[in-house]
């Protein structure tokens, strides 16, 4: 029996599902090979741009440079951008597992082709006209008016960069493949790292005129740390200077020694309940002690008011605080520089100079406070006379501040909101979404200038941690940190000034460090020890941890503290350990991880 034939009506059913079949294959295959086509050339565009960015990276001190780098980089970022958002691209996007790769490869055109075109590229044209000599001063002034003119346009950069870098970041690596989330993270790091530079251009050209009086004149009280007896913030104000600008004319208006100021009754601000359980009044009663609690904000303060009590209530606009280390830094600008009694202050010679030799030659501390100021006042004439290599002085100043040796607050509301998420604020170690932050501080206990002879070393690292999807990790973070007295064998005999001369209950040689460790928010304590079998003490720090503990010790000895935590939830996979800034240590160490 055979098969009777298919209804005419069937049969032609037949041969239009095939037409539509054979239709819709040959536009997947045409939209196949189409997408391919286009995103191999958007890759070679991308790559490209990739190695154009770095080319306008490194020409950033040369504005004409720049501009043809970037007008280089603009034209591959739209090429790749054009490519990667055509109808039938975006329709693409929608598909399962290739999708989130088109979507993510678009992503990342759209968003540097943004930065370049609508950042990059107006900030390269004002700068053009920018030269670098305009951050020279001239007879004791800087011209504030190239400044503000690149003001507007760094803004711009600074916003357009922001969101560029929040549209990559944004993106779910767990979608992609090895290749495509390699490259994305990349992209990220690259944004990253333009997003900070940009928006410290735009701060920079916002601060910088109003602080120099380009509204009206402003004074600032800088203080002078001495990382030879050791404070949090790096070691106490021993000598402290009066900064008068205005219209972009600086002079040295006052110096004084921190022996003028008297030991106050009474805290001379009221003190947080959190700071007076870890510290007691101290930073409040001394002006030695305001840099103890590891909040610049909080010393700042504490010092204007101390100021003001002594100079018939003069309210200064801020206050800054830098070290001979930062000191050192600035000397790669400006050069040698030669005091009055013929010592020559070189980046070599300004911090045995200034934190050791001084106190050996003049025994009297008067002496000693005048050999200071002589030197801040020479080293600030060179800067404010224009004796100074621009370029350098820009590397010496980030420099100090990335290292937590330059430090400054504002009185004025508007000017401490742009400080108050950079380093320059000096404030407590803050953690994100990618990154949890220790906080390992150190202060003298023997009244002496024995810090000069002692290390800090800081390790930190993770215990077994595990990484989720979303790149948070859960594991124990364990940080050590030892300090090692380094003082000849025979340092009883150093000059009192220097050894205490146990004026503070500690045998002259032997050092005495009280030390304070912050754990990061949202950790908790697993277990903490010192190596010389000693315990902690410690409170609660706007919501952080504080292990603090004392520790003696005699030439040659040191001692380690180890703390284990562990988030009570997830954390970011790095963690970072902000240190006081000594004479040898690191300011940051960090660690990731999955790191080996």
């Amino acid at each position: 029996m055979t098969d009777s034939p298919l209804p005419r009506s069937a049969r032609l059913g037949g041969v239009a599902f095939a037409a539509v079949l054979g239709a819709i294959l040959l536009i997947a295959v045409v939209g196949a090979a189409w997408i391919g086509v286009r995103g191999i050339l958007a890759y070679l565009h991308l790559s490209d741009a990739q190695q154009t960015a770095s080319e306008v990276r490194d020409s950033l001190s040369d504005p004409a440079a720049a501009s043809e780098a970037i007008a280089a980089l603009a034209a591959d970022t739209g090429a790749a951008r054009a490519l990667t958002s055509d109808p039938v691209w975006e329709l693409a996007e929608g598909l399962p597992w290739v999708g989130p790769q088109l979507a993510a490869v678009s992503t990342v055109a759209a968003s540097l082709d943004d930065v370049t075109t609508t950042s990059l590229g107006p900030l390269a044209d004002v700068a053009a006209s920018f030269q670098v000599e305009a951050l020279r001063p001239q007879g004791g002034r800087l011209d504030l008016a190239p400044l503000q003119q690149v003001s507007g346009a760094a803004q711009t950069a600074a916003d357009g960069v922001g969101a560029a870098a929040a549209s990559v970041s944004a993106i779910d690596r767990a979608a992609l493949v090895a290749p495509v989330r390699q490259a994305v993270d990349e992209v990220d790091g690259l944004l990253v790292e333009a997003e900070v530079a940009t928006d410290a251009l735009s701060r920079a050209t916002r601060l910088i005129p109003s602080m120099l009086g380009a509204d009206g004149p402003r004074d600032y009280l800088v203080l002078f740390q001495n990382n030879a007896e050791w404070r949090s913030l790096g070691g106490i104000p021993g000598a402290m200077a009066l900064i008068h600008t205005d219209g972009g004319a600086m002079s040295l208006a006052a110096q004084e020694s921190s022996s003028d100021y008297p030991r106050y009754d009474d805290a001379v601000l009221p003190l947080d309940d959190e700071i007076l359980a870890i510290y007691g009044d101290r930073p409040g009663r001394w002006i030695q002690n305001v840099t103890q609690a590891p909040d610049f904000a909080v010393s700042a303060a504490l010092a204007r008011e101390m100021w003001a009590r002594e100079h018939g209530g003069q309210q200064v606009d801020g206050v800054i605080a830098l070290d001979p280390v930062a000191l050192s830094y600035l000397l790669e600008a400006t050069g040698p520089v030669t005091l009055p009694a013929g010592d020559v202050l070189t980046p070599e010679s300004a911090v045995p100079l200034l934190l050791n030799d001084v106190y050996a030659r003049f025994p009297r501390p008067a002496d000693q406070d005048d050999f200071f100021a002589e030197a801040a006042a020479a080293v600030f004439a060179r800067l404010s006379g224009g004796e100074v290599d621009p370029t350098a002085l820009v590397a010496a100043l980030t420099r100090a501040g990335d290292e937590n040796r330059l430090l400054l607050w504002s009185g004025h509301e508007n000017e401490q909101s742009l400080l108050a998420d950079t380093t320059l604020a000096g404030g407590l170690p803050a953690s994100d979404d990618e990154t949890a932050r220790f906080g390992v501080y150190v202060n003298d206990g023997t009244g002496s200038k024995m810090d000069y002879y002692q290390n800090l070393e800081t390790t930190l690292g993770w215990s077994d941690c595990v990484l989720d999807t979303s790149g948070q990790a859960t594991g124990d973070a364990v940080l050590t940190a030892t300090i090692g007295n380094t003082a000849p064998a025979d340092a009883a005999k150093l000059p009192a000034y220097i050894t205490g001369g146990g004026g503070s209950g500690v045998p002259a040689g032997i050092t005495r460090t009280v030390g304070y460790l912050y754990l990061p928010e949202g950790f908790e304590l697993v277990e903490a020890t010192m190596s010389d079998g000693s315990g902690f003490g410690g409170g609660i720090h706007d919501d952080r941890r504080v292990l603090s503990f004392s520790v003696d010790l005699i030439p040659g000895q040191t001692a380690t503290a180890t703390v284990t935590a562990r988030p009570t939830g997830t954390a970011g996979a790095t963690l970072e350990a902000v240190v006081t800034p000594t004479l040898t240590a690191p300011t940051s160490v960090a660690a990731v991880c999955g790191d080996s």
